[in-house]
């Protein structure tokens, strides 16, 4: 059986201080509590070692939200999946919308960092999603299949080790929402891809998690959808209460 995940991200923001706090805020509030999901936090580069230290022995596992195509060398300012793995980290968010928006991540460059977070140690939450052109102009599903293909490249037994993550580009910020119910429709399609590529076993054993502005209001109804393991949350994994709100929609 796939597990339930629900994943933190939390972009540029916080200082380490204050994602310390943050992160304490979070274990204090699952103390004496049993979440029906895993849960994970994703943090800038700067706060990781920090917050490795305050997760210690609490359920909660720790990312970072890229790592670097290459594996060492001259590249200044990059940090290298072995580097992400060697404070602690578990999971590495790769292929984001505003990684793909700002920095023009394409599949050639996701298929190296994807073998360098998986050589490392390293689970990949595997980002994927369509604008708001590509909605409205019906081809969604040829986007995502197309965004897809590097995980399609992977061996069968390092495919399972990877998450993958729905983000509907469009209903974030855009005034427009993504309904329960076409979160399911494209969480389903994605299945099928899987399915046709790895076979029915490994498809229903793939965790896909939905990304579009996902709070304690709508999660319940969205976690309830057959194909929807959880959510890969931005602005409401800046306030533990709110976080913890999302993981108890698995309840």
């Amino acid at each position: 059986m796939r597990k339930n995940i629900v994943a933190g991200n939390w972009k540029m923001n916080t200082t380490v201080p204050e994602g310390v706090q943050l992160a304490d805020d979070l274990v204090n509030l699952l103390k004496g509590t049993k979440a029906n999901c895993d849960v994970v936090i994703c943090t800038p580069f700067t706060h990781l070692c920090a917050v490795a230290a305050i997760l210690e022995g609490s359920p909660v596992c720790l990312g970072a939200e890229n790592c670097a195509r290459h594996d060492k060398g001259a590249y200044t300012g990059e940090v290298s999946a072995a580097m992400v793995r060697s404070t602690g980290a578990d999971y590495v968010i790769l292929g984001h919308s505003e990684r793909r928006q700002y920095f023009g991540e394409n599949n050639e460059e996701l298929s190296e960092k994807l073998r360098l977070a998986l050589d490392n140690g390293l689970r990949p939450i595997f980002c994927v999603g369509e604008v708001l052109e590509q909605r409205e102009d019906g081809s969604f599903n040829e986007v995502v299949a197309g965004q897809l293909e590097p995980l399609f490249n992977l061996p069968v037994d390092d495919f399972k080790k990877v998450i993958i993550a729905y983000e509907p580009v469009w209903a974030i910020g855009t005034g427009k929402t993504a309904t329960a119910d076409q979160a399911e429709d494209m969480h389903a399609f994605i299945r099928k891809q899987v399915e046709e590529k790895f076979g029915k076993q490994v498809a229903e054993a793939t965790s896909i998690l939905y990304g579009g502005s996902c709070k304690p209001g709508n999660a319940r109804e969205l976690f309830a959808k057959p194909d929807v393991d959880g959510g890969l949350i931005g602005g409401a994994a800046l306030k533990a209460a709110d976080f913890m709100g999302i993981i108890e929609a698995f309840s």
